[in-house]
């Protein structure tokens, strides 16, 4: 399976149908290995060109979050198999691979209506990612709260300091944030004894320190302590507790493995369900920056190319050879343009694209 596909839309000067026939002719001749197909792109509503410009500023931005929660849910998926010794599923869209869901893409009408507006269209797709993402990151720390071990182990008696007016808690602070703890932990409430934090155990995530303070105040640091992101959790050293937290500890690995299961289902799901989003906005962008490029009437080829590195030049020079003069001149001037601008700062690119190509292409990387 390829991992990384040009997505390109060529200009059409006579009829896309021979246009597509000179592309496969020219690619079978001069790279037969790069494999290409048709994108279908439907009838989307232009709306105005300020609409457009308006609405491209967004999209390189826009493609760069979808890509990310794509990749984010899939190293999730990998990471999930191998802790869990389950054996790699090959990721699907209602059943289809992924690379085939791209390669024969067909608009879901009744998901996102061509006659909404572009900007609706957009709205709605970021919307339903942005949405899986933040279920990722609930459900990521609901496992993650359940893999919290039992920490009376990492305690002794001689850590924790009971009294009438004092009491020690312990805090679970990320790695990357022990100087911000360290620096802080004295302030965020009153009466916090002075220099009373002592780091009990660190792994390759979190440090597990101690503190001390008063009794009450310990309410008022729970809550400064959570504002900063550190974990405060209660503990009472007892050697007659230490069965009872045994079998509290092998209730929370059968709980943190069946939710693992349930989270790797998740995101076998999610991840089509965002592949699908994603691609459906990759139509609309081919839509936008073609008009923006070509002009009006809409009138261009979308394909999907997978060149191997060595052949990107030679397709890349095909591509060129197809597009007419008249758009490549256009596309010189704009570099020019571009060029020039870059000195005296002010305009802002064709698109949002930095390729100067004289056809519109954006890559897509699947891993």
């Amino acid at each position: 399976m390829a991992t990384r596909y040009w997505v390109v839309s060529l200009p059409v000067q006579n009829s896309a149908s021979s246009l597509w026939n000179q592309l496969q002719e020219q690619i079978s001749k001069h790279s037969f290995d790069t494999p290409l197909y048709r994108f279908n792109i439907p009838n989307l509503r232009v709306g105005t060109l300020d609409s457009l410009l308006a609405l491209s500023d967004d999209l390189v931005k826009s493609n760069i979050f979808m890509e990310g929660v794509s990749h984010k849910i899939r190293r999730q998926i990998e990471e999930l198999e191998r802790v869990s010794g389950v054996e790699s599923n090959a990721l699907t869209v209602d059943g289809v691979p992924v690379d085939s869901y791209l390669t024969r893409f067909v608009w879901d009408e009744a998901k996102f209506p061509t006659m909404s507006p572009l900007k609706e269209i957009v709205d709605s797709i970021h919307g339903q990612v942005a949405k899986i993402e933040d279920d990722l990151k609930d459900k990521e720390h609901d496992a993650v709260c359940l893999a919290v071990r039992d920490l009376s182990d990492l305690v002794k008696s001689e850590d924790i300091i009971t009294s009438d007016h004092l009491v020690t808690l312990l805090a679970i602070v990320p790695k990357y944030s022990q100087k911000d703890w360290l620096a802080s932990y004295e302030t965020l409430t009153n009466f916090v004894v002075p220099r009373s934090s002592k780091k009990l155990y660190e792994d390759n995530e979190y440090a597990l320190y101690t503190v001390t303070l008063f009794h009450r105040v310990a309410d008022n640091f729970r809550t400064s302590a959570r504002e900063k992101g550190f974990q405060i959790r209660d503990v009472e050293y007892s050697s007659e507790a230490q069965e009872t937290r045994k079998q509290e500890l092998e209730k929370l690995m059968q709980d943190q493995e069946r939710l693992k299961s349930s989270l790797l289902q998740w995101c076998y799901t999610s991840y089509g369900e965002v592949f699908s989003s994603w691609m459906h906005f990759c139509a609309v962008r081919v839509f936008v920056e073609s008009i923006l490029r070509y002009g009006l009437p809409p009138s261009f080829l979308a394909c999907v190319l997978s060149p191997s590195t060595r052949n990107e030049k030679k397709v890349r020079s095909l591509l060129e050879g197809l597009c007419g003069s008249a758009i490549r001149q256009v596309v010189k001037a704009i570099a020019h343009w571009k060029a020039e601008d870059e000195v005296g700062g002010g305009m802002v690119g064709l698109a949002g694209d930095a390729d100067n190509y004289p056809y519109v292409c954006f890559t897509i990387n699947l891993v």
